[in-house]
């Protein structure tokens, strides 16, 4: 691996203190709907029932960029060594792309792969002791974007995401605006982002969430709490993914 993408990942990885998250969600017999959406459905404000979940959050890697197009070219052999790394977010990447990149990304640096697969290869198996690359689970990702934070976002949104609002209708270059007190960049807007864990799976079978918002959002669709759902072969120009490592 070339000297200047090692120096990139060493100073990619940003490490998160241990703690506590709580996980909200709402149910209206139907459907989950997402925290930030709560108030806004009609006719929906006196129906619905809420779980919450605290989360012991255990020390972790997270990266201070979402994976950008350069490095997956770089690391995937489709692009040349000599590219711009802090590039714009790589989009129209599924879950199983996501996480298939984590293992190429170990396995190139020398780390134990966290995922594996069954025979057929429809159920992946993460090794949360394994060291290689892998995503954030659903409460890590909350916990690291909020930062201490405990608004709906760790910020003026015209200040730390690109959105629907100040997008111009296109994706942008990582790390543009301002990071929240952790040093990570681009949590909300720009680009959605895989995590591990499946949506409901007595209701929606293997979905799995994204968070953060992207460039085509509405401001409401850009915070901390909001929660998306795709089927793992899901992909669009607006949803990627980021790093995360176990410690």
């Amino acid at each position: 691996m070339d000297s200047n993408i090692k120096n990139y990942l060493d100073c990619l990885m940003v490490p998160i203190p241990g703690g506590m998250e709580h996980l909200r969600d709402y149910w209206d017999e139907q459907k989950w709907i997402s925290t930030d959406s709560k108030m806004s459905i009609p006719g929906l404000k006196g129906n619905l029932t809420e779980t919450e979940r605290k989360v012991d959050i255990k020390p972790f890697f997270l990266a201070k960029y979402p994976v950008t197009k350069s490095l997956y070219g770089v690391i995937t052999q489709k692009a040349l060594v000599n590219v711009e790394l802090n590039s714009i977010p790589m989009v129209n990447v599924s879950w199983y792309d996501a996480i298939s990149f984590c293992n190429l990304l170990s396995k190139e640096r020398g780390l134990t792969e966290c995922y594996t697969f069954d025979h057929n290869g429809s159920n992946v198996f993460c090794d949360w002791n394994a060291v290689g690359y892998r995503l954030p689970t659903d409460a890590e990702w909350q916990y690291a974007c909020k930062a201490g934070s405990t608004g709906y976002r760790y910020g003026e949104i015209q200040d730390i995401a690109w959105y629907s609002e100040n997008s111009e209708s296109r994706i942008h270059k990582v790390g543009k605006k301002e990071p929240n007190k952790w040093g990570l960049y681009d949590m909300l807007g720009n680009s959605w982002e895989w995590c591990w864990d499946l949506y409901d799976e007595k209701t929606y079978g293997p979905y799995r969430i994204f968070r953060g918002g992207s460039w085509a959002e509405s401001a409401r669709g850009c915070g901390a709490t909001c929660r998306r759902r795709g089927h793992p072969s899901f992909c669009i120009d607006d949803l990627g993914f980021r790093l995360a490592k176990t410690i």
